[in-house]
């Protein structure tokens, strides 16, 4: 954001005698009112005026009661609201130059200079349109004797941003657009939910989302429930898919499946450009098989529901940058798109990004399908060749003859299994014996290891929990039984996919290797647990799935408190002494204050949280979200900061406390944490058989190399491999906390959200990227 660029500026000034106005067009998304609400409040925070326009471009051609100045207190509560509360049109007097003239009459009149569009590429290739034509429209104006010379004079300039609402994802130079993780969250409810009937009857199930240019969603859908086919635009089957697809389907039946899954994009093509759709399949696949099979179309299904917690974050972290955007842009920034690129907040030439997102269109219908999936982005092929090596047994011919040991280890969290699964589909097929490790080091010491199978993993992407079983227990104490172990089992490689116990146990194994010939060995630690706090990478499976629950809970306690008003809740949440958990969920759930272990509070911090609810009682706005991190403080307990706020709030507002406890830790996995999962196991396995050639001398495998043992982590934009031995300065083990961690940059945005006057200094400054050298990603 802009620390650097104005080192002088006061950003609670830099809007003065400015105004914005944020709209939403085209197709509705959620996650826009996140937008929305962000860009509302920071806008004011910075001294701007904003203004809603009601149903989108039309809203702005029609002016009058359409364009409305809004308040702080007019987007609380939208939150957590699907679809778009300012409403979404299609508009076609805006494609007339009459019509854009009305609309820059009735900006000029507000003296608005400052346009933020929520919507897809046709919304934003509109509104620069507008920004290109606006100095000749305001000529035609001022001609026509609709504004004076001094009024054009005013509003010379226009500045557009763009924040991308679709649920298709199919915006090219973004990682997500906005919608997407909730779209997928709805599909994969309907996965689960059919799985479980098609089960009983033994069916083939087709099932049709939404994406008629683009097959993202079909492919993480694939990806993240493991589907036997899938089909999408970017990629059409091969001539003769129809004999291919009913010999797999078969295949999988005699392998002794009890169901089938094919996963159709709307926009499914064949080689000749002829659409695929789901009732042909369902005819092949009924006449040539005899298979019983049902469709089931989602449709408009996943446009609706509330908005993931990823979809929140993503809406008010791009309304910040948004905002910023604007306020910093002269007449020669180009007009650009805020994105998020891994977590990093980016800045994009808008018109860079469409012309990337027409090329894909036009490779795809000129039958230049390796292309268009190359100018998906890297991501996008990642996903695609991840899908192709996990869908179908392929096992090599030759065997390696080694041996790769997984295993789980401290809390089970949601996406373990995924990670679990792909890396023994993966080890599989390059040829390698796989060995399960069940209880942890605990059972690696008691000789807990039998060869795991193709089929026993499969449908373990959706199972959340740890089906491997799971111990908390340190190798330290058992290192002689492990030792003799390892060379009774002739095991040649280790996963170990857990918390922060299987850093640290990965660590003392690395240690042993001065003693223990048997640890000497490649190995790999792929980081699993709710609290985030493993060191070497950002985000960690199962993370995503437990604040989706924190998420979901605190917008039921927040309804609660709607009907009986000046009610101030405070939730206490998990993480250890890590508190991403809390400050994550504070941001997804429009909290007042989130306290945690690595920003320092005392009694004069409680004081002015309590002091900040008494005045948010006077407004429309009567509830307050408090939430605690369970370790932040030892003596600011839950219990304390409950009985403090109880007592200053006497007469004015009412407590009550939650303590989440391990709900956090349960549950089905999140689409993330499926589709992370499965893509790190896959990674970490492929790694190892790489890491297994350089180690191998002399008839034997030998690694004692400080990279031999790595945490796979997701760093910024790309999975990375860091050695364990390396990350030790970056470690608190005390507190079991990564010392430098990269979400306390986005604390202040929570602070600011929630009208506290602070200055939004520590923020990261995004400069304008181009999209032809970012592409990577870390969410697709």
């Amino acid at each position: 954001m802009s620390k650097d660029l104005h080192p002088t500026m006061d950003p609670t000034k830099m809007g003065i005698g400015r105004s914005i106005a944020v709209l939403t067009s085209g197709g509705d998304a959620q996650g826009m009112n996140a937008a929305v609400r962000a860009t509302v409040r920071v806008g004011l925070y910075t001294g701007a005026k904003v203004y809603f326009v009601h149903e989108g471009y039309q809203g702005l051609v029609d002016g009058g009661e359409n364009i409305r100045p809004a308040t702080w207190e007019s987007v609380s509560m939208m939150l957590q609201l699907g679809g778009t509360v300012i409403g979404s049109a299609r508009c076609k007097d805006f494609r007339s130059r009459e019509g854009r003239m009305k609309a820059a009459c009735n900006l000029v009149k507000l003296g608005i200079t400052n346009l933020c569009v929520i919507g897809g590429d046709g919304s934003l290739t509109g509104a620069n349109e507008f920004r290109t034509e606006w100095s000749s429209l305001l000529v035609d104006l001022v001609r026509a004797g609709n504004i004076t010379e001094e009024e054009a004079k005013k509003s010379s300039h226009l500045n557009i941003v763009g924040m991308v609402g679709s649920i298709d994802n199919d915006f090219c130079g973004t990682d997500m657009t906005i919608g997407t993780d909730s779209a997928l969250h709805r599909i994969i409810e309907v996965v689960d939910a059919i799985t479980t009937t098609a089960q009983s009857h033994q069916r083939t199930f087709i099932l049709e989302v939404m994406g008629r240019h683009c097959g993202y969603l079909a492919l993480v859908t694939a990806l993240a429930c493991g589907a036997d086919w899938v089909f999408i635009p970017e990629m059409p089957p091969d001539e003769g898919w129809e004999d291919h697809l009913c010999r797999r389907l078969t295949d999988q039946r005699a392998r002794g499946s009890r169901l089938n899954v094919i996963i159709v994009a709307e926009g499914a093509i064949s080689r000749d450009g002829k659409p695929i759709t789901s009732d042909q399949i369902k005819k092949l696949v009924t006449d040539r098989l005899g298979f019983d099979t049902r469709t089931t179309v989602l449709g408009h299904v996943q446009r609706g529901g509330t908005p993931s917690a990823f979809d929140r974050i993503l809406g008010s972290r791009m309304g910040v940058e948004a905002v910023m955007a604007l306020l910093e842009a002269t007449p020669d920034t180009p007009a650009c798109v805020v994105s998020l690129s891994g977590n990093q907040a980016v800045r994009l030439p808008l018109m860079e990004c469409v012309q990337v997102t027409k090329d894909v269109t036009a490779a795809m219908s000129q039958g230049k399908f390796e292309e268009a999936i190359k100018l998906r982005g890297k991501s996008f092929e990642n996903n695609w060749n991840t899908y192709k090596l996990l869908a179908h047994i392929n096992p090599p011919d030759v065997k390696s003859n080694i041996n790769v040991a997984i295993m789980n280890i401290g809390a089970p969290c949601a996406g373990m299994n995924a990670a679990v699964r792909s890396a023994v589909r993966m080890g599989i097929i390059q040829g390698h014996n796989i060995l399960a490790v069940h209880d942890g080091f605990d059972g690696l010491a008691h000789g807990q290891v039998e060869p795991i199978t193709w089929t026993s993993v499969t449908g373990w992407t959706g199972k959340g929990g740890s089906m491997l079983g799971t111990k908390r227990t340190l190798p330290g104490k058992m290192l002689e039984e492990i030792s003799q172990n390892i060379a009774r089992f002739n095991i040649h490689a280790l996963v170990i996919i857990g918390g922060f116990e299987a850093y640290v146990g990965g660590l003392e194994l690395v240690q042993a290797r001065e003693k223990y010939e048997e640890m000497c060995i490649p190995m790999v630690v792929i980081p699993a647990t709710v609290s985030n706090n493993v060191p070497g990478s950002d985000f960690s499976i199962g993370a995503d799935t437990a604040l989706n629950t924190i998420t979901s809970t605190c917008d039921r306690i927040k309804q609660s408190a709607a009907g009986t008003k000046r009610r101030v809740f405070i939730v206490e949440t998990m993480g250890g002494y890590c508190g991403y958990l809390a400050t994550m969920a504070g941001l997804a759930a429009g909290a007042d204050a989130a306290y945690i272990f690595e920003e320092k509070f005392n009694i004069r911090d409680l004081e002015t949280n309590v002091e900040h609810l008494l005045q948010k009682m006077k407004t429309t706005v009567k509830r307050g979200l408090i939430l605690r991190n369970e370790n932040c403080n030892s003596n600011y307990t839950t219990d304390l900061i409950f009985n403090l706020y109880s007592e200053e709030g006497k007469g004015i507002f009412d407590c009550r406390k939650n303590v989440l406890g391990h709900m956090q830790q349960g549950g089905t996995p999140t689409p993330f944490d499926r589709n992370f999962g499965t893509k790190m196991g896959a990674k970490s396995v492929l790694w190892l058989t790489e890491k297994l050639k350089e180690c191998y001398r002399h008839g034997r495998i030998f690694a004692n190399t400080p990279d031999s043992a790595c945490v796979l982590g997701m760093r910024k934009r790309a999975l990375t491999f860091q050695p364990l031995a390396e990350l030790k300065a970056d470690t608190d083990f005390e507190h079991r906390i990564p010392k430098s961690q990269w979400w306390l940059k986005i604390r202040p945005i929570m602070k600011i959200l929630a009208k506290y006057d602070i200055k939004l200094d520590t923020s990261e400054h995004a400069d304008m990227e181009h999209i032809i050298n970012k592409r990577g990603s870390h969410r697709k």
